[in-house]
């Protein structure tokens, strides 16, 4: 599978209340829930007004540190974002994606990725080229439960279509 997109760049440390502040935890509706993505980050204005549908989200280290809020991912998620890429995640967060279906690929060369660079992305194979500078990079690909728990939507849709077997 081949995803192609526009770069949102982050850094190091970007923690759960940045992706999505505690304050909104009471909201249900996962449109609204969209709406406050990234709102603890300095970049959040630019992002917020001009993130678009099939975009990515390239950080540091350590993305999505801090508490273990699954509305996190769904937030990144619900503005359009279909990848994120990082040097590496915390491990609940990296799981909330996975459980959530919201891709995502640990590369140690994030960080040669510029914001708003075009890359396109074999997220099967991890293979990463910037279609900007005409580098490429090789990210860790997923393992293929984690695949294939994505692939199905998320957990739970992974889960019903196994009982359906």
């Amino acid at each position: 599978m081949v995803l192609k997109g526009r770069v949102w760049k982050f850094g190091d440390d970007i923690d759960t209340d940045q992706i999505y502040p505690g304050k909104y935890l009471p909201l249900t509706d996962k449109e609204e829930i969209a709406r406050h993505a990234m709102e603890g980050v300095p970049e959040a204005e630019e992002f917020m007004r001009n993130v678009k549908d099939r975009d990515i989200m390239v950080a540091g280290k350590n993305f999505g540190c801090g508490s273990s809020r699954e509305h996190a991912p769904v937030s990144i998620k619900g503005r359009g974002i279909v990848l994120i890429i990082a040097e590496s995640f915390a491990r609940i967060f990296y799981r909330n994606c996975i459980n959530t279906a919201l891709f995502i690929l640990e590369c140690e060369d994030a960080k040669k990725i510029k914001q708003g660079d075009e890359i396109e992305v074999d997220i099967e194979t991890g293979e990463i080229k910037n279609l900007t500078t005409k580098e490429r990079y090789k990210a860790q690909p997923i393992s293929g439960l984690e695949m294939e728990i994505m692939k199905s939507g998320g957990l739970i849709e992974y889960l019903k279509k196994r009982e359906e077997k």
